[in-house]
């Protein structure tokens, strides 16, 4: 019989096992009845194994000696050693390796459990970030159909007003603002935001002068007009002949009231401000604002000054375009980027007098202002549209439902950086619905074409036309050497994202101001804005660009090549 078959066996704690005497000689030395009790612990059992295997070592010799051998011994061993196995079988030890084997299958399922709780975790929050960015996206398409329908619906109601008014034919230029050959003001620079509730003021007396821009054509202002830039002839795509798309801006009826932004705290700027102020009072019949600041300063305090208006509240600001048809700015850049971030909605054209230290959006001299602002009150004249940038900033805290604060407008860029922390920056940045890259550096600049000779150009950007439509990537010392600018078109949407697991906080900053803190979770989506910034071009906006990288960067500027040296 095998040891596995006696394992097999219960065991009796009663049965005694006898040893057969054989012979008489030997009986002293057969060992008496033995009882088997409970192993109280592996040693003993052990031990008692061993002290039988002696005794049946013992008696066989003994055996030898007289020349037999009892069958009787070899039934003890054989039945002491089936004892024994049964009981190691039976040791505490396999019982506790069973319970640590099932201990640990069952923590091994609990783990497996988790993950796949984690992993469903972050599938709903990548599922709940995508539809929240579709929501996004239907939102703003929807605020901009709403916008045409409003636009629309306007210039229906004015085609319906004429025909009722009149019963002569009109001429095919006169159908309408919104004829082939021009934009209307109230497509590009609307009167009021749709749903906006206009307040009565008592103050302004008289309608916003309207004004229809139009394409020059290679440089001439003759109303000619190209708008076929891409022909189909016999099935082949070609190029049209292009015009240089310059736009020109002429007053349908005349202005009659003029916003003034200034510099703060310079004397001469104050002295030609009220220069100016008189002058457009006493000559042109303009109705005048300026802002707050400036109507408590002395030389506005005189009793002459009493026409001057202003404004006390911002939801007068809110209203401020309805009132105003021109701007003039004094000072440099940063009065113009001061002046756009008053209006939220449209801005009406902008005249900015070079007064600060760079100027390359001021192209208009203050030495000649009486014959350059006659010469923009008549029109026609040429305008620049900067395009602007619309940044909302997302919460992480917004889980239900898209929780936007106040949207914010830059003309130049919006920066996103690390601020004061020691790490870097760690941003995924998505495009529409494609993604990007992970930028890693001090941070990241997303600026418009009008800002490209700002920090964009400071970081390794490069200088675009105001006029090209276009949004500028450009990182801010980026850890990775391959990581150059980027141009992208104007319609996309960016998505610049800081992940949960980023280090710390980033900030960012519009225009240089309006900082806002943005934690792990957080995001900043970025679009151009519907309502440009127009601005008075001296010349034309191609001629005024490359003269202020000229003047204000000295582009390109270098000694010239002697003449008298070796020739070929």
């Amino acid at each position: 019989m095998s040891l596995d078959e006696l394992a097999d066996k219960e065991p009796s704690s009663s049965e005694e096992v006898q040893l057969a005497p054989s012979d008489s000689k030997f009986r002293s030395l057969s060992p008496a009845p033995i009882p088997i009790p409970a192993p109280p612990s592996v040693r003993s059992l052990v031990d008692s194994v061993s002290d039988e295997r002696v005794n049946i070592d013992v008696v066989a010799s003994h055996q030898s000696e007289n020349g037999s051998i009892s069958t009787a011994s070899s039934t003890v061993s054989l039945e002491s050693e089936k004892a024994a196995y049964e009981f190691l079988a039976q040791t505490p030890v396999r019982s506790t390796d069973a319970h640590l084997v099932e201990f640990s299958e069952a923590m091994r399922t609990v783990a497996k459990a988790l993950r796949r709780v984690a992993e469903g975790k972050a599938a709903a929050q990548s599922e709940a970030a995508e539809w929240k960015r579709k929501y996004e996206l239907e939102t703003a398409h929807k605020q901009q159909s709403k916008i045409k329908g409003y636009n629309s619906c306007i210039s229906n109601d004015l085609d319906k007003l004429a025909s009722q008014l009149t019963l002569e034919t009109p001429a095919p230029d006169q159908l309408g603002c919104c004829g082939k050959h021009g934009i209307c003001a109230h497509e590009v620079l609307q009167d009021e935001v749709p749903g906006a509730i206009p307040r009565s003021n008592h103050k302004v007396v008289g309608r916003k002068a309207s004004f229809k821009l139009s394409w020059g054509c290679n440089g001439d202002k003759n109303g000619q007009h190209k708008h076929d830039f891409v022909s189909f002839e016999k099935g082949d795509i070609t190029t049209a002949e292009r015009s240089n798309k310059q736009i020109l801006l002429k007053w349908e009826s005349p202005p009659q009231t003029v916003l003034f932004i200034t510099k703060p705290n310079s004397n001469s700027v104050r002295v030609l401000c009220a220069e100016m102020v008189r002058w457009l009072r006493d000559h042109k019949n303009i109705n005048i604002f300026v802002e707050p600041r400036v109507k408590k300063e002395p030389l506005m305090e005189d009793s002459y000054y009493n026409f001057v208006q202003t404004w006390d509240d911002d939801e007068e600001i809110k209203m401020l375009h309805t009132k105003v048809d021109l701007i003039v700015t004094l000072g440099g850049d940063g009065t113009v980027l001061w002046a756009a971030s008053l209006f939220k909605g449209p801005v009406p054209p902008v005249v900015a007098f070079a007064l600060g230290s760079l100027g390359f959006m001021t192209p208009f001299p203050s030495e000649q202002y009486r014959e350059l602002l006659d010469n923009v009150l008549n029109g026609p004249f040429s305008i620049t549209l900067r395009n602007r940038i619309q940044c909302h900033v997302i919460r992480d805290t917004a889980k239900d439902e898209i929780v936007t604060e106040e949207p914010f407008l830059v003309l130049n860029e919006v920066t996103i950086d690390r601020g004061i922390s020691s790490y870097l920056t760690n941003l995924e940045v998505y495009c529409d619905s494609s993604f990007v890259t992970c930028v890693q550096g001090d941070g990241l600049i997303i600026s418009t074409t009008s800002g490209s000779t700002a920090y964009s150009l400071a970081a390794g950007g490069s200088m675009v036309h105001p006029q090209v439509p276009g949004i500028l990537f450009t990182p801010i010392c980026p850890h990775s050497l391959s990581f150059r600018p980027l141009i992208l078109p104007e319609y996309v949407t960016l998505r610049v994202q800081v992940p949960c697991n980023s280090r710390g906080n980033v900030w960012a900053s519009f225009d240089g101001k309006d900082r806002q803190q943005l934690s792990p979770g957080d995001a900043l989506i970025c679009s151009i804005s519907p309502w440009p910034v127009p601005t008075a071009c001296l010349v034309d906006s191609t001629t005024d660009f490359l003269r202020s990288i000229h003047e204000g960067l000295h582009w390109n500027l270098r000694k010239s090549q002697s003449f008298d040296g070796p020739r070929d």
